[in-house]
């Protein structure tokens, strides 16, 4: 299968902890868990996370078994109609969105994964800096 899937785990702010890119071909399931054991590595100190529905069921049980978090799904309720905020929901949804004016990530240019997270990096860098600097 062509193509590249981006996962990514971010602060309560949206700043990107960790990122794994890798084969649309992967369920997003089996990505958070390449995702997890990245952020179990770079950021120990990472307690609980937060993920929607999409990743319920076995990551759950297994994000207990192995690293030091606890992973809290957050489910809409069915009584709401229509569309409602929730929180903790849309905060990686929105860290993509501040990605999108980035013209390199735009489009799956690079030729490796490593390159492409890289760029994700590089975007990201460049936002918080230049919030600072606001």
């Amino acid at each position: 299968m062509k193509g590249r899937k981006r996962s990514l785990v971010v602060d309560t702010q949206g700043h990107i902890l960790s990122v794994f890119v890798h084969s649309a071909g992967i369920q997003d399931r089996d990505g958070a868990k390449l995702v997890l054991e990245l952020l179990k590595h770079q950021h120990p100190t990472v307690k609980h996370i937060w993920a929607d529905g999409g990743y319920a069921g076995e990551l759950v049980k297994w994000a207990e078994e192995q690293g030091p978090w606890t992973l809290e799904i957050v489910k809409r309720s069915d009584d709401l109609k229509g569309f409602k905020v929730l929180p903790r929901r849309w905060v990686v949804e929105r860290s993509f969105g501040w990605l999108c004016p980035y013209r390199r990530l735009s489009k799956d240019y690079e030729e490796s994964p490593d390159s492409s997270e890289a760029h994700i990096y590089i975007a990201m860098i460049h936002r918080m800096s230049r919030s600072l600097t606001q």
